[in-house]
């Protein structure tokens, strides 16, 4: 398997030297190394800090181990970090009784930095460069806004999430810099409002237990992940799909390998996560109330769902159990927010639009979540269809036969796979020299099956329609001769 881009020579120096021995960018050693500092900073706040009564203490220190983490991995550029929340706070502190204005700034102000940082330093590849982390402050600080503006409505104008995240009062500039650069959680996420930091500061979840254990559990399950997603993509990295090789290999082969690959880089993403979950839930960050049993629950600040992502069978399921954080921020700050539109598709189309936009400008992010549309509302269609035209005349019939049943199964399994390959590649490979290649080599078969699908099922609901008008005809003829 050959490589499609030449390799940058590792930096000099200890971290290049360590970095080299294990395979990997010094970026993503130092990513790495930061994720794992959540564990020791969470252990010495836990014992010499959480009980301290004086909340300055505790903001000063998240903000100097946040922002220190953040100058290890990016040394002078953390200023970019700190200028944002400085003009948020300032917006904010002038500008909060001019609820649009403060809003309309703090928004254009947060996407256009990050835009042109994005034109500034992207390539081919996806970048371990501060617009990583600048891009969820970007969100962080956005929601910190309309939190704001929310704390100032009267309390029946807000909806019962937004009753729970609003803030009646600005806090002062250290408190912010406390939660925006917060250690287990300005890097990559995930995403929580003021008010849950708040909360965690004033000792509303100290009083629960098992945090330590289940930051633990956590921890472990994330390492488990990252083996897996380094094992898996040494056997399939990106370069292969872009080689003749793999479109020499058989079709059917060919689907399932991009679907097996598409499993294994989900699992980066994945690994990361749970890494930083469990910090957060070691700190005791991330309570969620009472489980079904009575238990404390620490899934508060979970951005995946692990057991929907294995047994999920669609892709509204991944979606579903993917970077569950982004999504609901971007269902309770842009989807719900468009309510005045009074469209759900356009308001849908928006959120996905925002996403996008977000992520950058590379085609294979607008491509990604164009298929993502398509598929979820392809996959609508055929539930559907199958639910009110083929169970009502074969149902009986299968759902009492075993093999219907495995079929079925295999079937879903198999979907889920393959089209999870296909969608994932553009989202990947980001250029579209590049994504288009994978494209071809597996013979367009997404866009194929889905036109397919389109053509037949818009033929189906034609004739239907037609010969459910003309039924209607002949029996208003008929009532008229009598």
């Amino acid at each position: 398997m050959t490589k499609y881009i030449e390799e940058e020579p590792s930096d000099a120096g200890l971290m290049g030297a360590i970095a080299d021995v294990g395979g990997v960018t010094p970026e993503a050693l130092r990513l790495l190394l930061t994720l794992m500092a959540g564990y020791p900073i969470a252990a010495v706040y836990t014992k010499y800090i959480a009980e301290v009564p004086f909340k300055t203490l505790h903001h000063t220190f998240f903000f100097s181990c946040g922002a220190g983490l953040c100058y290890f991995n990016y040394g002078a550029d953390t200023y970019h970090s700190l200028l944002g929340i400085l003009v948020t706070y300032l917006l904010v502190l002038f500008l909060r009784h001019n609820i649009k204005l403060m809003i309309g700034l703090n928004f254009v102000f947060h996407m256009t930095y990050l835009l042109l940082g994005y034109f500034f330093t992207s390539s081919n590849e996806y970048d371990i460069l501060w617009t990583m982390p600048h891009c969820i402050l970007v969100l962080r600080l956005i929601g910190f806004g309309f939190d704001v503006s929310d704390g100032l409505k009267a309390q029946e104008a807000l909806s019962n999430e937004q009753k729970e995240t609003a803030l009646p009062q600005v806090p002062s500039l250290l408190e912010l810099l406390a939660f925006a650069y917060f250690p287990s959680g300005f890097l990559i996420g995930p995403q929580f409002p003021l008010r849950r930091y708040q909360n965690f500061i004033n000792g509303d979840y100290r009083q629960h237990e098992g945090n330590v254990e289940a930051g633990m559990r956590r921890l472990a399950t994330g390492i488990f992940y990252l083996i897996v997603c380094q094992v898996g993509l040494s056997f399939l990295p990106d370069s292969y799909f872009l080689t003749p090789e793999f479109a020499q290999v058989g079709f059917i082969k060919r689907i399932y390998l991009l679907g097996f690959w598409a499993k294994f880089s989900l699992y980066k993403y994945i690994s990361c996560w749970l890494l930083t979950e469990g910090a957060l839930i070691y700190i005791g960050f991330t309570y969620k109330g009472k489980d079904e049993h009575g238990q404390p629950d620490w899934s508060g600040c979970s951005n995946v769902k692990l057991i929907l992502l294995e047994t999920g069978n669609t892709m509204e399921h991944y979606v579903q159990s993917f970077n569950v954080n982004t999504n609901q921020w971007v269902g309770q700050y842009i989807y719900k927010r468009l309510k005045f539109l009074n469209n759900r598709t356009i308001s849908y189309g928006a959120a996905l639009g925002f996403l996008a936009i977000w992520h950058g400008y590379h085609s294979g992010y607008y491509m990604a979540f164009v298929m993502e549309y398509i598929v979820v509302t392809t996959e609508k269609q055929i539930t559907n269809f199958y639910d009110k035209v083929v169970l009502p005349r074969y149902g009986h019939f299968l759902n009492n036969s075993d093999v219907y049943k495995v079929l079925y199964f295999v079937a879903l399994k198999s979907y889920n796979i393959v089209y999870m390959g296909w969608c994932l590649a553009a989202f990947v490979f980001l250029k579209y020299e590049r994504w288009i290649v994978v494209f071809g080599a597996v013979n367009y078969y997404g866009f194929i099956y889905l036109l397919l699908w389109a053509a037949f099922y818009q033929s189906y609901r034609h004739f239907t329609r037609k010969s459910s008008k003309s039924n209607e005809d002949v029996t208003g003829a008929k009532s008229k001769t009598q």
